[in-house]
């Protein structure tokens, strides 16, 4: 893969990553919180925090777990989505579904030289090893 198109994939899922941590918070304390004023729910931010320093600096690791960490939000965005009366809860929840579709298929993208360089070399150890 090209270095722009690397660039390109990491940039999307920074992007979304960020837009997703505004997306939350303005839910839960603006938007159509839970309960007048605000709500607890709001906390629902922090693990999305954790991995975000490390996405920025392009951290392979980080990139991998927070790929599985975002399905946590993909299941909540489902289900406030096809669950809530709202309207404006049912269309912040599809938001967030698209926002991490976004950032894991950029993040899965920006991954896949990683793998199949580690698999090349997996498969060189072997090979050294069998010999």
């Amino acid at each position: 893969m090209s270095t722009e198109r690397a660039r390109i994939f990491h940039i999307t899922a920074a992007t979304s990553l960020i837009a997703l941590i505004i997306l939350c918070v303005a839910w839960e304390l603006v938007l159509a919180p839970l309960r007048p004023g605000g709500s607890w729910m709001v906390l629902k931010v922090l693990p999305l925090l954790i991995p975000l320093r490390g996405v920025l600096k392009r951290d392979v690791y980080t990139m991998q777990w927070s790929s599985m960490l975002i399905l946590i939000y993909f299941t909540e965005g489902i289900v406030r989505a096809t669950s809530d009366r709202v309207p404006m809860s049912i269309t912040l929840g599809w938001v967030e579904v698209g926002l991490t579709c976004l950032y894991f298929l950029s993040a899965i993208l920006y991954l896949s030289p990683y793998k199949k360089a580690a698999k090349a070399l997996a498969k060189q150890a072997i090979q050294k090893a069998s010999q």
